[in-house]
């Protein structure tokens, strides 16, 4: 079958066990990544459906170098049949393309024949994913969080809470202050930091005391927000 294959042709093919060796070190190793990638991600942009997109990016690539190979031709032909795709999906988080870049990286490290190199970097890979993330590298130590409040439109909100917030609070700044058209309210969003050990749940009860028992949230935080 494999000289079949080479034959058919015209002997600038790759053969079978070529194949079969790309297709399951490719996927074996872009599981590994995947794996990382879940363990390792925050916030609330996780997506099956990338995980399962970087997969099959690894592996496509894969073929797509063993397809290559050294000929200048299919590669301007690959070229110009890849031009015409669109990808109109955005990546929100700008730690989902460097796995991309990881994925195409491995492929095209397995589909050239560097077998070797594509485990190291595989490997690397991940311990770099896991470390980044288990020791927490660029993440600052505040703990900001938003505050979403909904207060008449006649309340002096200059006011309102600023005894409160100085009791309970490192630091506060109003962020936007925007009218409601159902009721006459107003949306005021503040971020925060808590001060140690005040009780959260008892601040909030008195800030919605204070908004005469309108509309109160607390947000995480807007490094953590998708929006």
């Amino acid at each position: 079958m494999d000289q079949f294959l080479r034959q058919a042709a015209g002997g600038d093919a790759f053969g079978l066990g070529e194949v079969i060796v790309a297709l399951a070190l490719s996927f074996a190793l872009c599981l590994m990544l995947a794996y990382f990638y879940r363990q390792s991600h925050r916030g609330l942009s996780y997506s099956v459906s990338f995980v399962h997109a970087m997969i099959f990016l690894g592996v496509t690539v894969s073929i797509i170098m063993l397809i290559i190979g050294s000929n200048i031709a299919r590669a301007f032909t690959l070229v110009g049949a890849l031009s015409i795709i669109r990808f109109r999906n955005p990546i929100k988080d700008s730690r989902d393309v460097a796995f991309i870049f990881v994925a195409m990286a491995i492929g095209m490290s397995v589909g050239t024949g560097f077998y070797l190199t594509a485990i190291v970097f595989t490997l690397f890979a991940c311990f770099m994913a896991y470390t980044l993330t288990r020791f927490e590298i660029g993440s600052t130590r505040r703990r900001e969080m938003l505050l979403k409040v909904h207060v008449p439109e006649s309340a002096d909100f200059n006011t309102l809470f600023g005894e409160l917030f100085y009791r309970s609070l490192r630091e506060h700044a109003l962020l936007s202050v925007e009218p409601i058209r159902e009721g006459g309210d107003v949306e005021l969003v503040y971020s925060l930091e808590f001060k140690p050990k005040v009780d959260e749940a008892a601040f909030l009860a008195e800030v919605r005391q204070r908004a005469e028992g309108r509309r109160v949230a607390l947000l995480t935080g807007q490094d953590n927000i998708d929006v």
